[in-house]
């Protein structure tokens, strides 16, 4: 049985930018483990799978796969697949989304910017903050030395669904210089430290961006992702916490991907109260393909 199958470029600002995802519809019939082979063949960070055309439990049952493992929350999955449903499902244009993935119901608000451009947020699941690292253990791995380790905040990890490792860095220079070595990466997840590494400094490319980011992945092998929705969320969590920025509340604009051919923008809107904090990812999503997985 074919499938309509929809490609998508997400976080981007134009096509064949920010992160391809695609998107099988209507996938109920689909084995996991086929659906496993599918998202290898696809090879891009992530592929989708709609399950049902039909809401259940107020969404739309949704499974992420990366070209090796299923997972419960991505990012960039889950705007580009709410806007894929926006179109190709709703039978209206439909101002939130609502997905029900493994870690639980993810909304996804379309809203315009003053310009008139669709967005799409993504408000994260519960963060949890986790381990903090010495820079001299974790930056070795990551070809760098402890004095590129920006010492306003702590290397950490923290859990939205995965768990993704925070590196502050302290300039571009040291960002560009990150190259993951796979037996020391190996060697840290055997201390309880994922290669999932989400690295970020305070020295944009452009002046009207406030960060630049990279992150790194384990799909055989280390692989560098162009636009990572999860970790962004991630980050505002951790940039709240430790008070990176002053205030309670932090909105900003975040470059990625430039390093590999595939430059990105993520938008990133956080608050903190006595009850907690809200983060919310955002960027935008461009179609480039529409086909039939047969």
């Amino acid at each position: 049985m074919a499938h309509a199958l929809h490609i998508v470029d997400v976080f981007a600002e134009r096509p064949y930018c920010g992160n391809q995802l695609a998107v099988v519809l209507d996938a109920g019939d689909i084995s996991s483990d086929e659906m496993q082979q599918v998202a290898l063949e696809m090879n891009f960070s992530e592929t989708t799978f709609v399950t049902s055309e039909e809401e259940s439990d107020g969404g739309h049952r949704v499974r992420i796969f990366t070209p090796t493992l299923e997972l419960p929350f991505a990012g960039h999955p889950t705007l580009g697949t709410a806007w894929v449903i926006s179109r190709h499902v709703s039978r209206k244009t439909p101002a939130v989304v609502r997905l029900n993935l493994r870690v639980g119901q993810v909304p996804v608000t379309f809203e315009e910017d003053s310009q008139g451009t669709e967005l799409l947020w993504l408000s994260a699941p519960a963060m949890q903050l986790g381990a903090t690292h010495p820079a001299e253990l974790v930056a070795p791995a990551l070809g760098l030395a402890p004095g590129d380790i920006d010492s306003r905040a702590p290397i950490q990890q923290v859990s939205a669904g995965i768990s993704v490792t925070i590196v502050p860095l302290c300039g571009l220079d040291a960002l560009r210089r990150c190259a993951p070595d796979a037996r020391r990466m190996a060697s840290l997840e055997r201390e309880g430290i994922l290669p999932f590494v989400y690295l970020f400094c305070q020295e944009p490319r452009s002046a009207e961006n406030d960060l630049c980011a990279r992150f790194f992945f384990d799909a055989n092998g280390i692989r560098e992702d162009p636009a990572t929705g999860s970790a962004t969320a991630c980050l505002g969590d951790y940039l709240l916490e430790h008070e990176y920025f002053p205030g309670r509340e932090l909105f900003l604009r975040i470059e990625q991907g430039h390093e590999i051919g595939r430059s990105s923008l993520l938008l990133l809107r956080a608050s903190k109260s006595d009850s907690g904090s809200v983060v919310q990812v955002g960027g935008r999503v461009i179609p480039v393909v529409s086909g039939q997985l047969l």
